[in-house]
């Protein structure tokens, strides 16, 4: 990711004045054991399958399905941000999406087990609008029994 002071004034500003949410409580719930849960990776990287169409900008085009059982060299990665430095992924896809470390961890008992799918989303966009996506992907969460997310960032 490139930093503030390197983009264009008119885009630094854009970015510098983007409204951040509060809320009024922070939740906490205590949960099983790390070694006891099913674990998910939700990351911004705009990754897919080379089979799936590429991230647009279109409003609702937000996120691609990963199956858990994929490859770690059986993504791409379609983020439409002119700004964007791609060097960590092709240098190590698990910068972005550490599927390999997760199935590690896995196999060393300190996670349960992994999620029948993951998620990336192509981040450039107002994550305001993402509301009615976010309950929907929480549901497929739910229905594959997972009980903890690794958010990654990009």
């Amino acid at each position: 990711m490139v930093s503030l002071e390197k983009l264009h004034p008119e885009e630094r500003n854009f970015l510098e004045n983007v409204p951040c949410p509060t809320f009024a409580a922070q939740p906490w719930v205590r949960g099983k054991k790390l070694k006891e849960r099913r674990v998910a990776i939700i990351s911004t990287a705009g990754l897919h399958q080379p089979e799936d169409r590429p991230f647009t900008s279109v409003e609702g085009d937000y996120y691609r399905i990963i199956p858990g059982d994929i490859q770690s060299n059986n993504l791409v990665m379609s983020h439409v941000s002119v700004n964007f430095d791609r060097t960590g992924f092709y240098r190590d896809l698990n910068v972005v999406f550490p599927i390999d470390r997760l199935r590690e961890l896995a196999e060393s008992g300190d996670i349960g087990s992994i999620a029948s799918f993951h998620y990336s989303f192509m981040g450039a966009d107002d994550p305001m609008r993402w509301e009615q996506t976010a309950r929907h992907l929480a549901g497929l969460l739910k229905k594959d029994n997972i009980d903890a997310v690794l958010l990654v960032p990009v």
